[in-house]
């Protein structure tokens, strides 16, 4: 489960990015409730609006983010993409502590993150595949996940208390302090245990190259449009639970709660998809299917603690799906092309929020609460359908009953150095990997 800590670099990335995601999600559930609570009257419409904001750059940027990422050195885009969060967390606190801060104001700043984060993004996710082998990838794609997801189980429940005690800008101060450990760990990191960067012919064909790959590629298709339905419409959640919250009679502690329960079972997705040696996609149509009949049985609990409880199994079902949605087109896509392809990745994870924000926080203000987390449910279990499809007229469910004996290639290593595997399922596409038929069993 841990294998990936063998290395230094990412042992330091790490304890570094544990830290910072912490504040993060301090400061991501004091922005919520601020909007929600302080600058407007429970308007979860201005809340979808922030949000929308806030990830629309990744869709609107990504023919820019992606070939940064691929073009230039990754650790250098990440200490300047931290150090401006770092600098917008301590102008947001300051107009809050002086309370100057307005509605129109807070939208900037959403959009100023959501820029910034565009940048940073595709570089951050890049860059893990960067510090491990080949071999590891997906495992440490996975530890990455459940260092964000042990963040979440702690930060907004810090957030909502730190709100309650000494109020929401002082949360926002926080959060700039923590942006300290990144960046700290990311000069710490050894430049030259750093894997070497994949350079070919597509490297000059900008975003158009990560559009035709993809393209290319049905089953990255259909893992796009898996996560593109479940971000717009099912993982809203900073309105689903503030509002619920609200409908409950809680305040911003009992939002902060809700925030960790559904991370506990984040976290335990995604330390079992840090255990599983591959990224597979029926592992995603299986954890779509199963956040949406979990998002419905949410809408329909009676008290604030029943609803609790069935977030936890959202969570676990959530980052079940997006780690191994993310594992896998890490470890099978081109590496000269990766960076733009998980620009490509990120603009539908992230730029799906503006498209489905708005319409959730209408939704609630329309109808309820509970019928938005409907509606985001029905949209998971649909994407678990046409995941289900895909497998069933590719043959995919098929092939996964045959095995096949694989030599792997280490990119990193003369192609005359190869490793054995162990049999396993060859039910995915995998550009490392080719099954081989030996002449004779002796060979």
């Amino acid at each position: 489960m841990f294998r990936s800590f063998r290395t230094f670099n990412y042992r330091t990335w790490f304890l570094g990015a544990v830290i910072s995601n912490i504040g993060g999600w301090m400061q991501a559930t004091a922005q919520d409730w601020v909007v929600l609570t302080e600058l407007t009257d429970n308007d979860a419409t201005a809340m979808g609006v922030t949000m929308a904001l806030q990830f629309g750059p990744p869709l609107v940027l990504v023919s820019l983010t992606g070939w940064v990422a691929d073009r230039f050195d990754r650790r250098r885009i990440l200490l300047a993409t931290q150090s401006v969060l770092m600098g917008l967390a301590v102008a947001v606190a300051a107009l809050l502590l002086t309370g100057v801060m307005t509605l129109p104001l807070m939208l900037c700043f959403a959009a100023a993150f959501g820029v910034t984060n565009a940048f940073d993004a595709p570089a951050r996710q890049a860059f893990v595949s960067d510090m491990v082998t080949l071999e590891d990838t997906s495992n440490a794609v996975a530890l990455n996940s459940a260092s964000f997801n042990m963040a979440r189980l702690i930060g907004p429940a810090i957030g909502g208390l730190l709100i309650v005690a000494i109020g929401s800008g002082w949360v926002f101060v926080a959060n700039a302090v923590t942006f300290l450990a990144m960046l700290i760990a990311l000069m710490l990191i050894r430049k030259g245990e750093l894997r070497p960067r994949v350079k070919s012919s597509r490297g000059n064909g900008g975003l158009a190259a990560g559009f035709r790959y993809v393209l290319s590629r049905p089953d990255l298709l259909v893992v796009f449009v898996m996560v593109f339905l479940i971000g717009a419409f099912g993982m809203n959640f900073p309105i689903f639970a503030s509002t619920m919250a609200l409908e409950f009679g809680r305040g911003a502690d009992g939002y902060g709660v809700l925030s960790s329960v559904l991370a506990i079972g984040s976290l335990a997705g995604a330390l079992l998809a840090a255990r599983r040696d591959r990224a597979r996609v029926r592992v995603i149509v299986l954890s779509a299917a199963g956040f949406g009949a979990a998002s419905v049985v949410s809408a329909l609990m009676p008290s604030y603690w029943t609803y609790g409880t069935v977030l936890v199994f959202v969570g676990f079902c959530t980052v079940t799906m997006l780690t191994t949605a993310n594992g896998y087109v890490q470890t099978t896509t081109d590496a000269a092309v990766r960076g733009r392809v998980l620009a490509l990745y990120m603009a539908v994870v992230m730029g799906a929020t503006p498209i489905g924000a708005p319409i959730a926080g209408w939704i609630v203000d329309a109808f309820s609460a509970r019928t938005a987390i409907v509606v985001g449910g029905v949209a998971g279990v649909l994407a678990g359908a046409i995941g289900l499809g895909w497998m069933l007229w590719s043959g995919r469910l098929h092939r996964a009953e045959r095995t096949r004996f694989l030599l792997t290639l280490d990119e990193t290593r003369p192609l005359s150095v190869v490793r054995a595997m162990e049999p396993v399922a060859f039910d995915d596409h995998a550009t490392a990997t080719t099954p081989i038929r030996l002449p004779d069993a002796k060979d």
